[in-house]
């Protein structure tokens, strides 16, 4: 029987992958420090409290702390195994800022003995684990690690990136398959172990450059299939057609599956990820890069409609419904609905815009300084708008009776009210 892992976990990173990691091993039995730059994180797990909105956590994450196996601080602890969970966000060029990574690998470098594995979740381009080995030599001379020739390492250090779903994290982190990529055969064993304590999928083991390509390339696969149907959408409307019945008749062939438009692709991973393999094969990564370029041009797209539409009004109100960058959850990160409504507010500030979304309660901060910008509920938002604007199908929304829209001008970017 394969090695199941005994020891202390830290899990460097409490977010959205992070903290759920940090309980699913804490619920079994092993003992787990959660560390993290920001105080209100650390300060809110101690408590047993979850600081974002995920399904099943709140419970699990409050028995780990009743337990004593997990706990939170601001400092990287000695430890058997590190988990690096942060950001990967990418630079204005597109390329992978690898800050956050590299913090946590200086972080991690004085605590170690030897014998640790160091394990990297974080999405990251082709090479990143390998440069998490070197910045260790450099900082830890004393020790073996492994992408030298130099015999057994004294560290272990693989890749093994996230595959779950908000919204699904603490259900599909257990069930989903695993890929995990050592930098070396033994890394990827040792590290295996980590993840055999509750991972009931498949754990599939190779080599670390090819785990960190593999998933990008699952990202960069959902994003070119969105921008066919994105792209879709605009011919559908320059031949004035209903683009959600053309997808609706031509999926009814059997081996045709086109996904849904909507106002853009968003979160942490489809809208960021294609583009560290775009930055790592510029040359051949031409399919790829023009996904990329279709999803993100398409937020301009529907505020401009939107903003085209608010000069037939002398005063409008504009209800847009929907924030977050998918349904129900209240992850705002990359959102392509709220850029819509930032294009929105920057081009016409004087118009009013009624947010409302069951996830955000507060305007987000790069809306707060236009005072015609304001929190509002659904129904209030609708019954006050000339212009709604439907960004998100959260469940609340595909509720809602359509003769809440009778005599507004509708744009349902996400084919709720079809």
């Amino acid at each position: 029987m394969a090695d199941t892992f005994s020891g202390t976990v830290a899990v460097v990173g409490l977010g959205y992958i992070g903290l759920p990691t940090a309980v699913v091993l804490a619920t079994r039995d092993i003992d787990v420090i959660g560390v993290d730059i920001d105080p209100r994180i650390v300060s809110a797990v101690s408590r047993g409290e979850v600081p974002f909105a995920e399904p099943d956590l709140v419970v699990s994450l409050a028995g780990a702390v009743a337990m004593g196996t997990l706990s939170a601080t601001d400092t990287v602890p000695l430890a058997d195994a590190y988990i690096i969970a942060v950001p990967t966000p990418f630079n204005a060029d597109h390329t992978a800022d690898l800050s956050y990574v590299r913090r946590a690998t200086e972080q991690i470098a004085p605590q170690l003995r030897g014998g640790e594995i160091v394990v990297l979740e974080s999405t990251s381009p082709p090479g990143t684990t390998e440069s998490v080995s070197r910045w260790l030599s450099e900082l830890r001379p004393d020790l073996r690690l492994p992408h030298t020739d130099e015999g057994l390492p004294d560290i272990h250090i693989a890749h093994c990136p996230e595959r779950v779903l908000p919204g699904r994290i603490m259900i599909e982190m257990i069930t989903n398959d695993r890929v995990v990529g050592g930098i070396t055969p033994l890394c990827a064993q040792r590290a295996a172990s980590i993840y055999r304590v509750f991972c009931q999928g498949e754990i599939c083991l190779t080599d670390a450059a090819s785990a960190e390509m593999a998933k990008l390339v699952e990202n960069a696969y959902r994003d070119i299939n969105i921008a066919f149907a994105n792209e879709l959408s605009y011919v559908s409307d320059e031949l004035e057609l209903d683009v959600w019945e053309v997808i609706r008749l031509a999926n009814r062939h059997p081996r045709v599956n086109i996904l849904s438009p909507g106002p853009g692709v968003g979160g942490h991973c489809i809208a960021v990820d294609p583009w560290f393999i775009v930055g790592a094969s510029p040359g051949s990564a031409k399919l790829i890069r023009t996904a990329r370029e279709i999803n993100d041009s398409k937020p301009n797209y529907v505020a401009q409609q939107v903003i085209e539409t608010c000069t037939r009004f002398k005063n409008p109100t504009v209800a847009c419904l929907g924030l977050t960058f998918k349904a129900n959850v209240d992850d705002i990160r990359e959102s392509p609905a709220l850029h819509v409504v930032e294009l929105i507010a920057k081009a016409l500030p004087d118009v009013e815009l009624l947010l409302a979304d069951p996830f955000v309660h507060e305007v987000p901060d790069t809306l707060a300084g236009y005072e015609s910008v304001r929190t509002a509920r659904c129904r209030d938002a609708i019954a006050a708008a000339d212009i709604v604007v439907e960004l998100v199908d959260h469940d609340q929304f595909r509720s809602l009776s359509r003769s809440l829209l009778a005599g507004k001008v509708v744009y349902d970017t996400r084919g709720v009210w079809r």
